[in-house]
């Protein structure tokens, strides 16, 4: 590894709230620097991760391009994981606490822990458990209990801490053997994995439950300005602006419908508010590699929010079902039922869910009211009225699924069990979309 970069991780392990994750071991990787074949290892866009010089190759820290600390783990003397903690692109540390409690679907599991960011170890908050994990040698994804429970890009930056702990230890492939393994979860793990590229549509065999091998391909993240964290393997994958993500549309051949995205003009990387195919607001311009060229303040809306017509409710739910795990259709009805839709000021997004009130970007429904107007009366309007709707559905879909999810888990097992007999979704759509897009047509949406 390049003298500059050692140099680099020497200065952050001198630092007392890194020495303190594990004293020893610090100091130890610290001296070991010093060595013709230092314990550490560099990411193409500047991350380092040091390891413990000892037996093995356990990984203590990993420290971004400018100093940041984005993830730690602890090790005990038999070699077993004590702890372990990662950053979120939106600044929240999760910390993992092996074998901490059981769950009644797979018995053993970590305990996953909001903590202090001040202290090397200081849990704030129980989150969530996950299947427990062999972290000397990780061989499986462990299904999460519980996803909604998580803070913005938890699930993420946790899946990418065992991502690089079973590449440290060789592990070419692993399989997911958890309920639910919907797309939601699918892109998710494209964050850190990637398919086995031999197969055709893994996509659609990972919903169907079948087996699909996932390669460990873990991210870097870099803190690179304040409120701006920049995920990136080969190329800029992923941002997050002030707590707001935005992705790369294509993930090894799977296009992402997303209403915020990075996009390339260039040598720019911009990260732009996006839906009916063009930039509603661009609110940050990077380089390649990831470094702040423009960060405008996001466009203001003074006028005061308004609800969305009643039919809106009921024919988003049809509509998310579609593009959900069957399971889910019931809950996503019961969840759209109660939520408050409007339509107001969204300050640098489209969307904004406070308890059961979401607003939807006024933006949003202004550039497309004008463009379904601008179409001939006919097949054309109701063809770009639909695609409105679906933007959207697809806008509200994820924060509707959590609920769903959450709701369904807590339901009884039976009916559980009803909502997993439940047969995918097909025929025609119901009459509450038919109304809903006869009502956009108009230009009264």
């Amino acid at each position: 590894m390049e003298r500059a970069l050692c140099d680099r991780l020497a200065s952050c392990l001198d630092r007392p709230e890194i020495l303190a994750i594990d004293p020893e071991r610090v100091a130890a990787l610290r001296a070991a620097l010093d060595d013709d074949d230092p314990p550490a290892s560099a990411g193409r866009g500047g991350a380092v991760t040091g390891y413990d010089p000892g037996p093995g190759r356990r990984r203590l820290v990993t420290i971004d391009r400018r100093g940041h600390l984005t993830a730690a783990c602890r090790w005990r003397a038999d070699g077993t994981l004590a702890w372990a903690k990662c950053l979120t692109g939106a600044g929240d540390w999760i910390g993992i606490e092996p074998a901490a409690d059981d769950h009644p679907a797979w018995g053993l599991s970590d305990r996953l822990w909001l903590l202090d960011s001040q202290e090397a170890w200081a849990p704030r908050e129980a989150l969530t458990l996950f299947q427990a994990v062999d972290y000397a040698r990780p061989d499986a994804i462990p299904p999460l209990f519980a996803p909604a429970r998580l803070p913005p890009g938890a699930g993420t930056a946790v899946l990418n801490l065992i991502a690089g702990l079973m590449k440290d230890q060789g592990v070419a492939r692993v399989r997911y053997r958890g309920p639910y393994p919907t797309e939601q979860l699918f892109t998710a793990l494209l964050e850190c994995f990637r398919h086995d590229p031999a197969l055709d549509d893994a996509l659609r065999r990972f919903m169907d439950a079948d087996d699909v091998d996932w390669i460990p391909a873990p991210h870097e993240r870099h803190l690179v300005a304040p409120g701006v964290s920049v995920q990136l393997r080969h190329q800029i994958d992923k941002v997050v602006l002030d707590g707001v993500a935005f992705y790369r549309r294509d993930w090894q051949g799977v296009i992402r419908h997303e209403p915020r995205v990075v996009r390339e003009e260039g040598a720019r990387v911009i990260c732009s508010l996006w839906a009916l195919g063009r930039s509603l607001e661009d609110r940050l311009t990077l380089d390649r590699s990831g470094e702040v060229q423009e960060r405008p303040a996001p466009a203001l809306d003074p006028i005061p929010p308004a609800p969305l017509p009643p039919v809106w409710a009921p024919a988003l739910a049809e509509l998310i079902a579609r593009e959900s795990a069957p399971a889910l259709a019931s809950s996503l009805r019961e969840v759209m039922r109660a939520l408050t839709l409007e339509w107001g000021a969204v300050p640098g997004d489209l969307l904004e869910v406070d308890g059961a009130r979401v607003r939807v970007s006024r933006r949003l429904r202004a550039v497309g009211v004008e463009w379904v107007g601008e179409s001939a009366a006919g097949p054309e309007r109701a063809q770009r009225a639909i695609a409105f709707v679906v933007e959207v559905a697809r806008l509200v879909a994820p924060a509707a699924r959590l609920r769903a999810q959450a709701r369904l888990a807590a339901s009884s097992a039976a009916e559980q069990a009803r909502a997993l007999d439940t047969p995918p979704h097909e025929g025609a759509l119901p009459e509450s979309v038919g109304r809903l897009l006869a009502l956009v047509a108009s230009g009264r949406a």
